[in-house]
């Protein structure tokens, strides 16, 4: 937003500060300037002179050779206008001096033998039109030695300033005026309204009605007739330009100007362009069709908020004045309007016309109220000075819907805790009411502040507190000379997260982040979304229930452009309704951390030594069971066929660990996949990280190295082709004692010489104590009463024996 430093001047006294003070206190403040253009500055050693002499050079016809006084001394200059002449006042450039257009600087130099010692300026070279036939020659009144900026009127400051969402009170002059009120303790000044107006009241005239009082809660209307449209004054077009706008006509231009003074939009109708003379807020229902000032027809939706007459609308509240309404040359009687519209309407009506004014920029952020009643008599006092006509008595003043300051405490101790230093208590109250904040009551321990209607943003203590710290200065926090660190052990709640992202990588997976908004056709598909109350466009209108959608639309994007071996993963945040009724608490819908993991395409591609492999649900289980192991080590976990979530997986494996499930993996429905154009087979593993995270694993421990040596003792049974090794196991560990510590299947044979029906299974025990060396008795004996325990279990025979 551009703020005038001249026109900031009406408001508060800032002639004495310096420019750089005023732009760091701002900027300290929280009201960042981005750049600032010194008009002066461009106009450096660019003063009014006077032409003492002008003769003939001698060395050259077309140059003169001038003597220019700048009410000191005397300078030698050399000119080439052939309109230099003794006795005028002309714009001299001193030596030093950078010509506005060029940007050059001017050097004492030698021409043709004379030397010159500055320059006179034409109107092109200083950058205020394109005449370049002669110098510039100013009126004989002017002084001399008077900078050329002030001449000009050219010794502005225009300042940018970036003001965020939630500061809709600065986006004016007298806004950001109010601030440095408190900033520099200077008092803040109002400008007068001394309105001459008639017996005739504007309700006589003019009458408002407002049926959407939830979204325009008060609407004022004020009556000026008799007004000649024609060109405005000189003072109001500098001030509209100086702020980067185009004047226009001296009703619009008013309006515009107050719109920036202030903060507060406002809108001239031409009276007798509406029907009734009447105004009524309604909503637009089946009037969807609207022209508005620019020429543009608009569609609008039926909720949209509408100003309109007793017939049809004629603007859209808070964007856009409509065509059939507008001022024009042979308007006489005007309409002000200055109104309070609901912040959420503007910005949903502004973003679905796609159309941003500053209007609606002011609207949607929140403006004052309060303010609406001066706003409209600023203008009708401001119009009748510059069009003249009759300003109508009093105001329609709509207000169906009487909005209420509110009230917070503040304790001065609180102030001290939250800062870590101390603010004298009588400069806590004068920053409070510099902002425009009411004192209420105090005591000694604290206040109770009155929240101004135009300050949407402050509404707690801590509010209060941080707009405190920002005017006394954040600069003013006294520095640290050590800082204590309590050494307690801190909880990382990424790091489980962070964790599963590096084994995944590690394993060959790629990670992608897909949007968490979706469809309403799409959400329901994959569950019960929770709905966005504001969306941005129809295709983000949900949460996402699952990462599946995320998921298929990434893979089907990779193989439109070919890439059809994916390996992938996402970790994310879903949101599902309980039930199907309206959501009323955070009670009526769960929120979890997900972790989607999927295979499409060849596990191997044709190579020397391996042909095509695609993937498969085995090559996910190798992948699962890879990452469980490191996940939750020393975790037992297992691999269950499942009938749950067949809604959109062709068959389902459970996986279980600590007797709950922590999470499943199977094979997409072919209609599923075909929903998102994909061909191709599709894995998936999926799993709650929350469950994931709170599996107990079992605490690391130091075992001590074994001092004694190991026992290794071999055996292989032949059995029945039906007994699986896991049963042979469970019965060599249930007859080997405490000595025996591991056992490991090394061998499985089958053939006809073994008999039929027959297999071979061979075992590695091993023995060991940690109490001393085992002795060949002590093995054979548990060794022979293990074999014998195999074979009377299994009816087995011991091969070799």
């Amino acid at each position: 937003m551009k703020i005038s430093l001249n026109w900031l001047n009406e408001y508060i006294d800032l002639k004495d500060v310096s420019l750089d003070e005023i732009l760091d206190k701002l900027t300290y403040a929280g009201l960042e300037v981005e750049e600032v253009d010194d008009q002066a500055a461009n106009f450096k050693n660019i003063i009014a002179g006077y032409v003492v002499e002008a003769k003939k050079h001698p060395n050259a016809d077309k140059l003169s050779l001038c003597k220019v006084s700048d009410g000191n001394e005397e300078f030698n200059v050399v000119c080439g206008a052939p309109n230099v002449a003794t006795g005028q006042k002309i714009v001299f450039a001193k030596v030093g001096a950078v010509i506005p257009n060029g940007k050059f600087k001017i050097e004492k130099a030698k021409i043709r033998g004379e030397v010159s010692s500055g320059m006179i300026c034409s109107e092109r070279e200083l950058n205020i039109s394109e005449n370049h036939e002669g110098i510039m020659v100013l009126d004989p009144s002017v002084k001399e030695g008077t900078p050329v900026s002030d001449i000009l009127g050219l010794n502005d400051v225009i300042m940018e300033i970036a003001i965020t969402p939630n500061r809709a009170d600065a986006l004016s002059h007298i806004g950001i005026a109010r601030d440095l009120s408190a900033l520099f303790n200077r008092p803040l000044k109002y400008p007068e309204i001394n309105l001459s107006e008639s017996d005739k009241k504007s309700s006589d005239l003019a009458s408002v009605e407002i049926i959407d009082a939830v979204n325009c809660p008060r609407y004022i209307g004020k009556v000026v007739i008799d007004v000649q449209i024609k060109e405005s004054p000189e003072w109001l077009k500098k001030r509209i330009r100086s702020i980067g706008s185009r004047p226009i006509n001296n009703v619009v231009d008013v309006t515009n100007f107050i719109l920036h003074e202030v903060g507060q939009p406002l809108h001239a109708f031409d009276l007798d362009k509406l029907s009734g003379n009447k105004i009524v807020v309604r909503s637009a229902g089946n009037d969807l069709k609207f022209t508005t000032l620019d020429s543009k027809e608009r569609t609008l939706r039926p909720e949209d908020l509408m100003i309109c007459d007793s017939k049809i609308p004629v603007a859209i509240a808070g964007v856009m004045g409509g065509e059939n309404s507008e001022v024009t040359q042979s308007t006489k009687n005007i309409l002000i309007e200055s109104a309070f519209f609901n912040p959420s309407s503007v910005r949903k009506t502004a973003k679905q016309l796609g159309l941003s004014t500053d209007a609606s920029y002011r609207f949607e952020r929140g403006t004052d109220p309060e303010i609406t009643v001066w706003a409209a008599q600023r203008a009708a006092g401001l119009i009748q000075e510059t069009g003249g006509g009759q300003i109508l008595s009093g105001e329609i003043d709509a207000y169906p819907l009487k909005l209420k300051r509110k009230e917070t405490g503040l304790r001065f101790a609180r102030i001290d805790k939250i800062l870590g230093y101390h603010i004298d208590e009588k400069d806590v109250m004068a920053i409070l009411e510099r902002l425009g904040f009411e004192i209420k009551k105090k005591t000694d321990d604290g206040l109770t502040a009155v929240i101004p209607l135009y300050r949407h943003d402050v509404e707690r203590e801590i509010d209060l507190i941080e707009e405190i710290a920002r005017i006394y200065g954040y600069n003013k926090i006294p520095e640290v000379s050590k800082i204590s660190v309590t050494l307690e052990e801190k909880v990382d709640h990424s790091a489980f997260v962070d964790k599963v992202r590096v084994v995944l990588n590690s394993l060959g997976f790629y990670e992608i982040i897909t949007n968490s908004l979706l469809s309403d056709e799409t959400a329901n598909r994959f569950g019960k979304p929770v709905h966005v109350l504001n969306p941005q466009s129809s295709e983000m209108s949900h949460l996402r229930p699952s990462l599946l959608p995320g998921m298929l639309t990434t893979i089907s994007n990779n193989l439109k452009v070919n890439e059809k071996d994916l390996q992938l993963f996402e970790t994310g945040k879903t949101f599902e309704k309980i039930s199907d009724s309206k959501i009323e608490s955070f009670d009526d819908f769960t929120e979890t951390e997900q972790l989607l993991v999927a295979l499409t395409g060849n596990a191997v591609r044709t190579e020397w030594y391996d042909k095509d492999r695609q993937q498969d649900i085995f090559e996910m289980k190798g992948f699962v069971s890879s990452f469980i192991e490191v996940i939750l080590p020393k975790v037992e976990f297992n691999f269950i066929a499942s009938e749950e979530h067949s809604q959109y997986l062709e068959y389902c494996l459970s996986i279980k660990a600590a007797g709950q499930e922590i999470g499943y993996c199977g094979m997409i429905k072919k209609e599923i996949c075909s929903l998102f154009d994909i061909n191709q087979d599709v894995i998936v593993f999926m799993s709650d990280l929350n469950i994931l995270k709170q599996v107990p694993v079992p605490k690391k421990s130091f075992k001590e190295l074994l001092k004694f040596p190991k026992v290794f003792r071999d055996c292989a049974f032949v059995l029945d082709a039906g007994i699986g090794s896991e049963r042979v196991i469970e019965v060599i560990k249930e007859h080997g004692s405490n000595l025996l510590h591991n056992v490991k299947l090394f061998d499985i044979f089958q053939s006809e010489s073994l008999g039929s029906g027959k297999k071979s299974l061979a075992f590695q025990l091993e023995y060991y104590d940690f109490g001393g060396t085992l002795t060949e008795e002590e093995i054979e004996k548990i060794f022979t009463k293990t074999i014998k325990a195999v074979e009377q279990k299994f009816d087995a025979k011991l091969r070799g024996a």
